[in-house]
């Protein structure tokens, strides 16, 4: 989604979990907010997809939109479901599975 598109939805009512659709057997992603200051990226895992650890430079806050995953931070396995929420602090080592199709929204704090 190019900034035009982002433009277009500015001043709108959204329904998060329908701005992506689900894609077999992958990640679709779609930023709909992005400045300095941070971005707002929504996501949807097909079910077993996933992301290997990493770390982020910056706090993210991802909420469970629709399905359920599995978050693994700092070692810790957290089961999260639709309406959810978990605080990933910058750093910190994490990774992601989707147990059934999923959809999240990550924001990611810079500033």
């Amino acid at each position: 989604m190019g900034r035009e598109d982002r433009e277009d939805i500015k001043g709108k009512v959204l329904r998060l979990k329908d701005l992506v659709a689900y894609q077999d057997g992958s990640i679709a992603s779609r930023m709909i907010v992005n400045s300095k200051a941070g971005s707002i990226t929504l996501f949807s895992f097909d079910r077993d997809e996933g992301i290997s650890e990493h770390t982020a430079p910056f706090d993210a806050v991802a909420t469970i939109l629709d399905g359920e995953c599995e978050i693994r931070l700092s070692g810790v396995v957290h089961l999260l479901k639709e309406g959810e929420t978990i605080i990933m602090p910058a750093h910190a080592p994490h990774a992601l599975t989707a147990l059934t199709p999923f959809k999240m929204i990550l924001v990611m704090i810079k500033a």
